[in-house]
């Protein structure tokens, strides 16, 4: 999938700008915990500024992705907006980190895919103060559904036969 923007009346044209309004969904933004949903679309409203080492290109990204608690495991779904300032560069080296631009028409899909999923988060939380699943029965303590268990530690267990 690719999402070209033409940009031939901005290349070799510095100091020419013009902004740029996109809402399209792409696919694959997921990670273990995190996805953005591929019928939703990531709305991009960007500026591409001509200079001298090619097009300056801008703005925020947003949309919305859905989370999986890494505590309770419960599904959610919040908004997310990301800011961009990435260059696109005619000939771009194997060591610049730019992204390429080629024939008058750059692709915003790899700006796009880079900046959501690295900041989408490694643990998200439904809830700052979740107290997730009961590690032995699995019950959800946000619910109540775990009556408490008390945790001793293995290495006592020889004592507590003891009758003293």
């Amino acid at each position: 999938m690719s999402l070209p923007v033409d940009v031939r009346d901005l290349v070799d044209r510095p100091g020419a700008a013009r902004e740029v309004h996109m809402s399209e969904p792409v696919a694959g933004l997921a990670t273990e915990l995190a996805s953005v949903p591929e019928d939703v679309p990531v709305r991009a409203d960007l500026l591409l500024e001509s200079v001298v080492e090619g097009i300056l290109v801008s703005g925020p990204l947003s949309g919305e992705v859905n989370l999986r608690c890494s505590r309770c495991l419960k599904d959610f779904r919040r908004p997310f907006e990301v800011r961009v300032t990435e260059l696109f560069a005619p000939d771009p080296g194997a060591e610049d980190e730019h992204y390429p631009l080629a024939e008058g028409a750059i692709d915003i899909e790899p700006l796009v895919r880079d900046a959501v999923v690295l900041e989408m988060p490694f643990s998200p939380l439904c809830r700052p103060d979740c107290q997730g699943l009961c590690e032995i029965c699995g019950g959800d303590r946000n619910l109540g559904e775990c009556p408490g268990h008390e945790l001793t530690d293995p290495r006592w267990d020889a004592l507590k036969d003891i009758d003293l």
